[in-house]
């Protein structure tokens, strides 16, 4: 890192310095001399020694000042607008990656109404925008999230840095301002209000048929799972009961309004039946993902436990052989170790499935981590295809559990994206990047995977604290 100026002489003016060395240097030790050889010399000898002396005081706390304030107003090399501080320019950085992200959740609303309401292809102007804003907020992102890493940056390469996430935040939004017009000319279209409220009417009706059905389904998800496994979609029926009001009001509004108003009212109809249909699909996938994971776990307990008999083998072999490691240099404390954490894990998830409820998707993470931990350490003994086909074996499984993490932070701060600040969403978007490599194949997949299901279950943590602190999110 670059090392800050020093304080002291290093900040004085030369023409101090120089005064300053006459003062203890050579002319001061003659003149000490002369006193001493005359020691009926007056005091006012020293008259002048100290006028200097206090000179040089003023002239260096004078410097000192000066410098304080000059720091404290920074300004370009060309003397141009001031240079705002880094912590002022982290905080621009953050509020402007908000502004960003709402306002592509919202792009992507209104693409949906407008695409339902004149077509694909008359929207794709605006098509055109959401995706530019949703690249440039990807790259903010990314940014964002290496300058909330472990790995810290020089002050330089920090300002450079988050200068480039307010600038790409707010083109992001820049470009979807532009393209509003499209928006603007597709609700003020003739003819096409009637239809849109009626197929608006169609598509309450249709989204309250599946609200019932994801009550009862949260209501079975409650009977069968522990309260873990529901937590994530607890809330989904009632906040969209909440949206589904506001829609059909919104749309009685329009009925009754004309022109612009009645447009402006359906599109705020529109955007509350995206949230319902979102919350309704959340509570749907939620069940799939249990079932899934459920029908998974009797496999991966058994690949784990069949690990562990093969764990134990090899390191009772290793006791005659190799004191100390394995063929390729995992120590035998570290397979011990692993084994233990693996054989512990598989226990408790077996009591808690035979004994009680238990959420099916942690039981499913649980296992497969420990066991890919435990895998990686026997690889050493196995053959490819054996270890090519257990490897996606845990790919798979920590996979499902990265869907299921970023599918339902994704769908908490939609919700309450009035209320989430920026560090929930960097680590959203962080998780929704890894688990694109993760599911494309990547090298590290499995790696990718994990991070993604890690980064996910932390974005939803710091939102739902935010939403702690700051209130509770407004409906419709």
């Amino acid at each position: 890192m670059r090392r800050r100026p020093t304080r002291g002489f290093g900040a004085l003016p030369a023409g101090v310095l120089v005064v300053a060395w006459w003062l203890s240097g050579p002319a001061a030790a003659d003149g000490y001399a002369r006193q001493q050889d005359d020691v009926g010399t007056s005091g006012a000898d020293l008259v002048l020694p100290l006028a200097l002396l206090a000179a040089v005081v003023a002239v260096a706390a004078y410097t000192f000042l000066t410098r304080r304030r000059r720091a404290a107003t920074r300004t370009t090399p060309h003397g141009g607008v001031p240079v705002p501080e880094l912590a002022e320019l982290d905080g621009r950085a953050r509020a402007a990656l908000v502004a960003a992200d709402d306002a592509v959740r919202t792009g992507r609303e209104d693409l949906a109404a407008a695409t339902a309401l004149a077509g694909a292809g008359a929207a794709q102007p605006f098509a055109q925008a959401v995706r530019h804003a949703e690249g440039e907020l990807a790259a903010a992102f990314r940014l964002r999230q290496e300058l909330d890493d472990a790995r810290p940056e020089d002050e330089p390469a920090r300002r450079e840095m988050l200068e480039e996430v307010v600038a790409r935040s707010v083109d992001a939004q820049r470009r979807l301002e532009e393209a509003s017009d499209v928006l603007d000319a597709l609700r003020s279209a003739p003819g096409s209000a009637k239809e849109a409220l009626d197929a608006a009417d169609e598509r309450c009706r249709e989204l309250a048929g599946r609200l019932g059905t994801a009550e009862a389904a949260l209501a079975a998800l409650r009977g069968r799972y522990a309260p873990s496994a529901a937590a994530p979609v607890a809330t989904a029926p009632d906040q969209a009961g909440a949206r589904l009001r506001t829609a059909r009001e919104r749309l009685a509004q329009a009925r009754a309004a004309a022109g612009q108003e009645a447009a402006g009212e359906l599109w705020a109809a529109e955007a509350a039946l995206a949230q319902v249909a979102l919350l309704v699909d959340a509570v749907d996938r939620r069940a799939v993902e249990l079932a899934e994971a459920a029908g998974r776990l009797p496999g991966a307990l058994a690949e784990a436990e069949a690990n562990l008999t093969e764990a134990a083998k090899v390191l009772e072999d290793l006791s005659e052989g190799l004191p100390g490691a394995t063929a390729e240099g995992v120590t035998k404390a570290d397979l011990r170790g692993r084994a233990a954490r693996a054989e512990a894990v598989t226990g408790d998830v077996r009591r808690s499935v035979e004994e009680s409820r238990y959420d099916p998707v942690e039981a499913l993470r649980r296992v497969a981590e420990a066991d890919a931990s435990l895998g990686a350490a026997l690889a050493a003994v196995r053959g490819r295809g054996e270890e090519a086909r257990r490897a996606r074996a845990f790919l798979e499984h920590a996979l499902l559990s990265a869907r299921s993490a970023v599918g339902a932070a994704d769908v908490y701060v939609a919700v309450h994206r009035p209320l989430v600040r920026a560090p929930a969403r960097t680590r959203l978007a962080e998780a929704l990047r890894r688990l694109d490599e993760a599911s494309g194949g990547a090298e590290d997949a499995l790696l990718s995977a994990q991070e993604a299901d890690g980064l996910a279950r932390s974005a939803q943590a710091l939102a739902e604290q935010d939403v702690r602190l700051h209130g509770t999110s407004a409906a419709g």
